[in-house]
């Protein structure tokens, strides 16, 4: 093994590793049969999380990679509702009251499509299912431009304890090159509405490496966001992937900062957000020092899962809607991102899931020290050998060698740890450990 420089690490390729094994390695031996059976294997007591996947959007955003279509129709939206309360019955008859439902995540596309009514009504059919805690958190993906105060009032009632808005850039030549126009008003407005109905903690979500982009823009974002003190800031690189989400080849690639300007926005961004009081999690979350997720990755229990860095400890995450993806302790399954597929399956009283893969003994392993690096950037060779017994040693010698050649990994007494200048190439580093990145063809965006 050979040190890889600085600048090819900045221009590498590499998953985000919000899960182990990534998503490219799943394959259709993991049927609606299996994960009927990992459902079945679930606790009376066990703690799940829940993902509900809304994959429709008013307007599609240049920059999305996600599984989402634009529809200027309701009826859409409506028909699929019907399925998904569909599939969650079947998912709550299947878990017969077992398991308690401590987190619930609206993503998508645009959850805030929703009619006020609707999304009432969907929190009732997910009562009804699941038994779900008095405290369980609850968080919404939501898009300003969607926001009015009927739904407003519909975040307050369904019991809203967190909400994520998408701002991306607040600069009005880069929010038409990626076809996201909001203004810093709407934004604003939303913000104070939500917190106004008690909604307790608001985060938002930023990208870099836009078309136009460049450090006085993105510094000017940063400082209007940070004006409006959410509790938590996520900074993502822009993936550019139009092999995968077609509708960003709209986005002229002339026009994206290359990998030193990207490299240059993520320590410039990270900067500014620190400077103003708040703590780096991971390598593109921040955090008020009070918040749940700092608490968290103070005391060592940062995880990461499909949604990104998180502070819920659920081992379960059960996905409900098109192309939702689930983690059971037995492996990972993913349901079809086909709206028409999935409504097939659907009616014909079967679980959408059409591919996942069940995990080995090694891939627990890899998984952990993979998850460990992307949260805390290191690993205690005590605590590896304390979980998995020997079976670790392999790991341990592949991790003894990444340090002897490479100047951004490290050996510090028992820890082995990513330099803390090279933070910013976790992604590059973790992947030192994933056995299946070479194994199969998968294009992955950049890692930084």
């Amino acid at each position: 093994m050979t040190s890889v420089p600085s600048h090819r690490l900045i221009d590498t390729n590499v998953p985000r590793y919000t899960s182990y094994p990534t998503a490219p390695h799943f394959h259709d031996g993991v049927t609606p049969e299996t994960v009927s059976g990992w459902i079945d294997a679930i606790q009376p007591d066990e703690a799940i999380s829940l993902y509900l996947h809304i994959p429709y959007c008013d307007r599609l955003c240049w920059f999305c990679a996600c599984h989402t279509k634009q529809t200027f129709r309701y009826a859409p939206v409506a028909d699929y509702l019907a399925m998904l309360y569909r599939e969650i019955a079947m998912v709550g008859r299947r878990l017969a009251g077992r398991g308690i439902v401590r987190a619930i995540h609206l993503g998508g596309g645009s959850p805030t499509m929703l009619r006020p009514g609707d999304m009432k009504s969907l929190f009732g059919r997910l009562r009804k299912s699941f038994a779900i805690a008095a405290d369980a958190s609850v968080s919404v993906e939501i898009d300003p431009n969607d926001m009015d105060e009927a739904r407003l009032d519909a975040l307050a009632e369904i019991g809203t304890t967190r909400a994520s808005l998408g701002i991306q850039d607040f600069d009005r030549r880069v929010q038409k090159a990626i076809n996201r126009e909001q203004s810093f008003e709407t934004t604003r407005g939303i913000i104070e509405g939500l917190r106004t109905r008690g909604v307790g903690s608001v985060n938002v979500d930023l990208l870099y490496g836009l078309p136009f982009q460049t450090l006085a823009t993105l510094g000017k974002t940063i400082e209007l966001s940070l004006s409006l003190r959410p509790d938590r800031v996520a900074i993502f690189g822009y993936a550019h992937v139009p092999w995968f989400k077609k509708h960003q080849t709209m986005i002229d690639e002339a026009t994206l900062p290359g990998p030193d300007a990207r490299l240059a926005q993520a320590q410039g961004a990270a900067t500014l957000i620190c400077e103003a009081g708040y703590l780096p999690i991971g390598i593109d979350h921040f955090a008020l020092p009070a918040d749940s997720l700092a608490a968290a990755a103070r005391e060592g229990r940062l995880t990461r899962n499909f949604q990104g860095y998180t502070d819920d400890p659920c081992e379960t995450l059960i996905g409900l809607g098109p192309s939702s993806i689930s983690r059971f302790r037995q492996g990972h399954a993913q349901n079809t991102p086909s709206t028409g597929a999935y409504g097939r399956m659907i009616e014909a009283d079967s679980l959408a899931v059409i591919r996942g893969l069940s995990l080995s003994d090694e891939d627990r392993i890899r998984g952990w020290v993979i998850e460990r690096l992307m949260c805390d950037f290191g690993f205690s060779a005590a605590a590896l050998r304390s979980r998995f017994g020997t079976e670790a040693e392999m790991i341990l010698q592949e991790a003894a060698l990444l340090a002897q050649t490479s100047p951004h990994f490290v050996v510090d007494g028992d820890r082995f740890a990513i330099g803390a200048d090279s933070h910013l190439f976790a992604r590059s580093i973790a992947a030192h450990f994933d056995s299946y990145l070479s194994s199969r063809k998968a294009r992955h965006s950049a890692a930084i």
